[in-house]
């Protein structure tokens, strides 16, 4: 299974974009699926995961408000709507997908087993 980003770019601070994740290769029953972030010299850092069966959706307190997390499984693809852009959001943008991934480790990077390529994204000020 392969999971490809994209829907990155250049914004302003306010803006919105839409990231999508697609998965592509055998059949595909992630337990969930998440969004990760890595700034300049940063580590990375949790974003927001989605149950793939349940549609419950976990949020890191940077982003409730402003992203929604959301999937399509007859597309096996999940989305990432982010609203009211701030410089401090850019970052590489990776989705991952987690086969036995926990309640209580959804924000850990290790806990997700296969990962995109990543995704840009820029806000400028």
């Amino acid at each position: 299974v392969q999971l490809q980003a994209s829907g990155g770019g250049l914004v302003e601070a306010g803006d919105s974009l839409r990231l999508s994740c697609a998965a592509s290769g055998p059949t595909f029953r992630p337990r969930v699926m998440g969004w990760f972030r890595q700034g300049p010299g940063k580590e990375r850092e949790f974003v927001a995961t989605i149950w793939w069966s349940g549609g419950n959706t976990f949020y890191a307190d940077s982003a409730k408000g402003r992203f929604t997390i959301s999937r399509d499984n007859a597309k096996r693809t999940v989305y990432l709507q982010m609203n009211n852009l701030k410089p401090e959001d850019t970052a590489v943008y990776y989705c991952s997908a987690g086969t036995r991934t926990i309640l209580s480790s959804i924000t850990i990077p290790e806990q997700y087993d296969i990962w995109g390529q990543g995704t840009q994204v820029t806000v400028s000020s």
